[in-house]
């Protein structure tokens, strides 16, 4: 079949598909959005990113989830109560939850999710075979004998090693989706791509490269403060159109319902240097800015045992904290992202989180002279230093250039390469990539979650500077023992500018959410870790 015949016949599926679940025709309930890095996968075992996690989030549940204020409350678990020595957490589940329809089950009717999927589930992210990107989410944490249990149908308990307070974050991942059973017996590698989950969404068809459909589960076990069944929407509809141009004019012909985050190449139309809406823009979108744990950095690959850093001048302590000073943060978000983002001038913890603290966390500011200073100590001169390769992708190359230009003022001489993402991860995860552009979102919002990124006995990702210091280890432990909020913040300061010190990353913003959005969709929150949230979403006439 070629690509023409296929695009109409999966339209053709896409139009019935659609018209199974639309109430009315003439005002179709379905909320659009454009995903320009396509979807890996929509097994939660690989949910890894952004694009794969906001599609897992709306056909899966977790035991518990984060609420609009970064507060742990209960999903598919009802309660959960610890044991004195907080080694022992026991999960009560709700009784009413059902598997999506589908024809991995007997009559392809959806069943009751009981503990054993969720013990099915937490085996199956470490189980070797799969090679889930997530498996190390458990390492050195849960009990790999014993740590998993059913005690009944609706009761399940997790026992760790020792004492760790963020476990509840962790549960509340992507990564910790319930997926049955029957639907990874039946569709095996094809499980990627055909979901049977607990969410407020069903999945219904994909086509690479062209659209995703969900539609409205109408067995969801949620529903709002005046009984009404969750979600509002009839369903989703994802589409794959790779250039932001393309995006944002699907965004002007009103065919998408909202857009993330805004490309360089059309900020300026959109916003002033301030970071509001320019005169012409004003009351014909919604501007959503809101806080977000995300941190984009630079990150520097530190394994001395490397060959490709060996022979590096980045292995000198110094010299990564002559990159930290050579360029000034403010004038890059000022001027490249016109004020949406904070200059990172603390730690690598992020604005937003409580244990964030830029007083006690001091990390690097622009002042060339002291890099200059920091070189020549380092016994290097601007004629001594090779070409750095600064890996990025495509859409942060004229940041990159910007740091390029400004560290070439201090001496250095840096040469940037945009490649794509997909190549990126590959590099970096194996160790290939000596100065690359990274960023970290929040899985869960707990400090912790960012300090493992320098863990040394995690391996990449999370650690793909491979960063290692006993000094950070020994810090990053005793927090995590910490039961005491107060107490743990204090070590995990410590840990942060231990390891800002030695400077692994070079941190460039604190991120925010930035959202264009149409005038008729209506309750759709941002949120501090920016998972797409679309359970109260309303579209309404306009």
């Amino acid at each position: 079949m070629n690509r023409l015949h296929k695009y109409f016949a999966f339209s053709f599926v896409l139009i019935i598909s659609l018209s199974c679940y639309n109430s009315t025709k003439d005002n179709v309930n379905i909320f659009h959005y454009n995903e320009t890095s396509g979807v890996a996968s929509i097994d939660p075992a690989f949910a890894k990113n952004q694009s794969i996690m906001w599609v897992v989030h709306q056909l899966y549940n977790t035991l518990v989830q984060v609420d609009d204020q970064l507060n742990l409350v209960p999903s598919l678990a009802k309660s959960w109560t610890a044991s004195e020595d907080r080694k022992v957490y026991t999960f009560h589940l709700r009784n009413d939850v059902f598997f999506h329809d589908d024809p991995c089950f007997a009559g392809g009717k959806g069943r009751r999710m009981t503990a054993d999927d969720v013990l099915y589930s937490f085996n199956r992210i470490t189980d070797p075979t799969v090679a889930s990107p997530g498996s190390w989410i458990f390492n050195d944490k849960v009990d790999p004998v014993d740590g998993f249990k059913v005690l009944d149908d609706t009761t399940f308990q997790v026992k760790l090693l020792r004492p760790y307070n963020p476990i509840l974050g962790i549960l509340s991942t992507q990564y910790c989706s319930i997926v049955p059973k029957e639907a990874v017996d039946r569709y095996k590698n094809d499980f990627r791509r055909h979901a049977v989950g607990t969410g407020p969404f069903q999945f219904v068809a994909w086509e690479e490269g062209q659209a995703m459909i969900l539609k409205k589960n109408p067995n969801y076990f949620e529903t709002d403060e005046s009984g009404n069944r969750l979600p509002y929407v009839d369903g989703v509809k994802i589409g794959f159109a790779d250039s932001k141009a393309t995006e944002f004019l699907l965004f002007r012909q009103g065919k998408l319902d909202f857009i993330n985050d805004i490309d360089p190449s059309f900020k300026d139309e959109v916003l002033t240097k301030k970071g509001t809406l320019r005169k012409d823009w004003e009351n014909k979108i919604q501007l959503q800015v809101h806080p977000y744990l995300n941190i984009e950095y630079l990150g520097i690959l530190v394994d001395t045992a490397n060959s490709i850093v060996s022979s590096s001048p980045m292995k000198l302590k110094k010299v990564r904290q002559a990159i930290n000073y050579g360029f000034d943060r403010r004038k890059l978000v000022l001027y490249l992202r016109n004020s949406l983002g904070i200059a990172a001038e603390s730690g690598f913890v992020p604005v937003g989180l409580p244990s964030f603290d830029s007083t006690i966390v001091k990390g690097y500011h622009y002042n060339p002279q002291l890099s200059r200073k920091l070189l020549a100590e380092a016994g290097i001169s601007g004629a001594d230093l090779p070409v750095i390769r600064l890996l990025t992708i495509p859409i942060y190359a004229d940041i990159a250039s910007f740091i390029a230009k400004q560290l070439e003022e201090i001496g250095f001489k840096v040469q940037v390469e945009a490649i794509q993402k997909s190549l990126l991860l590959e590099l970096t995860s194996s160790s290939r990539a000596p100065f690359f552009r990274g960023s970290w979102i929040a899985d869960y919002p707990d400090a912790e979650n960012y300090l493992s990124v320098f863990y040394s006995k995690n391996p990449a990702p999370p650690n793909y500077t491979r960063y290692n210091n006993p000094a950070f280890d020994a810090v990053f432990e005793q927090a995590l023992a910490e039961t005491n909020d107060s107490a743990r913040y204090i070590l995990y300061r410590q840990a942060d500018q231990i390891m800002m010190q030695d400077a692994p990353v070079v941190p460039l913003w604190y991120d925010v959410v930035v959202r264009l959005v149409q005038p008729w969709i209506q309750d759709f929150q941002p949120n501090s870790l920016n998972l797409l949230e679309l359970r109260r979403v309303r579209k309404v006439k306009m």
